[in-house]
């Protein structure tokens, strides 16, 4: 007997010895795998992390209770921007946002998490996202090292399982290493490959910051705080913007160009960034260069049109004097039924009206200059909220919420139009070099109903506190 017990308890012992091996052995499958590849070089104006995300659990995982979070190095900078360039789920399913965390690493000390919206539907066992193309840039331009940054790896070339990008499902971690090794995370920070999956230990919420599941966005929206690297970034593009190069007018013909069109960081901006429109000149056409961006691809008709736009009484360098108009209207393509709801600004007036003054005028017919216009002078120097409201057959305009002007009849819009903002000159009255600049903060449209200033306001807040930097959910032709 008593020899019989001591080999139980040899054996037991033995297996309590071997029961770290047979656990590793049979670890159970992380919930989710975040897939990486590399879109750029380590050292490039633009980071273009691509990711992925895979369901392998035995269960279907809604997109909208996954978060995910890349991290890299500041490198001194103040900000960082995002952007989504491509998605199979849809761009405007995605939110992101940079974060500094409380607790640093040498090789992370800021992160991109990104999100969903319910929009992005859900994936079945052994399901895959799809590609997801990202921006990560510095808005004062500056190269980015992305050599010190953790979650980049150059030899991703095409997708990999990375531990070095972390997943989080319901706000629980699920996947990779995070910097401080906190709960969740098998093996040695710093660990690369697909293996050592978390299994369960996904207790560790990963902080405050993680969003909680959002609803899709209301059909009939436009948004877009022009978070973009620069007039050649192809998620301009890809948002449907276009940046005129194209010959012809308004102002001093043939002369619009892509040098005027850039996204500074500016600290007056809500969300810190802006789209500026610059025309410079020295007086003579051929140094003149005008700069406008409009739309592509999106109906746009009746509803609300918005956008908050600062205005300059003054050139950023040079000499004051100039007709210039810095410009926030719709047009149609073309004149079988033609359509423009005009804002131009003009600070020192122009067409023999002295300034400053803001003309919002309604057209019918550009061949005969058919329109009804509306003057408001006054300086309209710094941050302006303009609205458009366009339904039940009348268009009015309103600057910060103070209705300026109404129109109805037949100079109610009759076509599809574009979305346009621009800086030009009405003529070139003097020579000597000089530069002027408007700034766009962000742009808002519902298709649907006619918006007052405070419920613009309150969408484009809750915009901007889900991170959303462009979502589009109108019809596109």
């Amino acid at each position: 007997m008593f020899k019989t017990l001591l080999l139980v308890i040899a054996v037991a012992a033995g297996g309590l010895a071997l029961y770290p091996e047979w656990r590793a052995a049979h670890q159970a499958p992380p919930q989710l795998t975040i897939r990486y590849k590399a879109g750029s070089p380590a050292t490039a104006a633009v980071a273009q992390p691509w990711l992925e995300v895979v369901n392998t659990s035995k269960k279907r995982v809604l997109l909208s209770d996954v978060t995910i979070r890349y991290y890299f190095t500041g490198d001194g900078a103040s900000s960082y921007a995002f952007n989504c360039v491509q998605a199979a789920v849809g761009c405007s399913n995605i939110a992101g946002e940079t974060v500094a965390p409380a607790d640093p690493g040498t090789t992370a000390d800021r992160y991109l998490q990104i999100s969903f919206t319910t929009g992005a539907g859900s994936l079945a066992p052994g399901a895959k996202s799809g590609a997801i193309g990202l921006q990560l840039y510095r808005p004062d331009g500056r190269k980015l090292n992305q050599l010190n940054d953790r979650s980049f790896n150059a030899a991703d070339t095409t997708f990999q399982a990375s531990r070095m990008v972390t997943g989080y499902l319901r706000g629980a971690h699920v996947w990779g290493d995070e910097p401080t090794g906190r709960t969740g995370s098998t093996g040695p920070t710093g660990s690369t490959g697909s293996t050592g999956s978390t299994g369960h230990a996904a207790a560790s919420a990963p902080g405050s910051s993680v969003p909680r599941p959002r609803p899709a966005h209301p059909r009939g929206i436009v948004f877009d705080d022009f978070h973009y690297s620069g007039p050649d970034d192809p998620a301009l593009h890809a948002h449907g913007w276009l940046v005129r190069t194209s010959p012809g007018g308004p102002g001093i013909h043939d002369t619009w160009s892509a040098a005027g069109v850039s996204f500074p960081a500016e600290r007056s901006a809500v969300g810190g960034q802006v789209m500026q429109l610059r025309a410079t000149t020295d007086g003579t056409k051929a140094s003149t260069k005008q700069a406008e961006v409009q739309s592509s691809g999106t109906d746009f008709l009746t509803g609300t049109y918005a956008a908050r736009i600062y205005f300059n009484d003054k050139p950023t360098s040079g000499r004051n004097g100039d007709h210039v108009n810095e410009s926030f209207y719709t047009i149609s393509p073309n004149n079988s039924r033609y359509s423009e709801l005009d804002n131009e600004y003009m600070p020192n007036g122009g067409w023999g009206a002295p300034g400053p003054k803001l003309d919002t005028t309604s057209w019918y017919s550009a061949d005969t200059g058919d329109r009804v216009t509306h003057k408001l002078v006054s300086s309209l120097q710094g941050w302006h909220t303009m609205v458009i409201t366009a339904v039940h057959g009348v268009a009015t305009y309103s600057v910060d919420g103070h209705k300026l002007f109404s129109s109805g009849g037949k100079y109610f819009p009759r076509q599809n139009m574009s979305i346009n903002f621009n800086t030009w000159f009405v003529d070139l009255p003097f020579t000597g070099p000089r530069a002027w600049d408007m700034q766009v903060n962000w742009f808002y449209y519902n298709a649907d109903k006619a918006q007052s200033l405070a419920d613009v306001q309150k969408s484009v807040n809750g915009l901007y506190g889900s991170g959303t930097h462009y979502v589009n959910t109108v019809s596109k032709h």
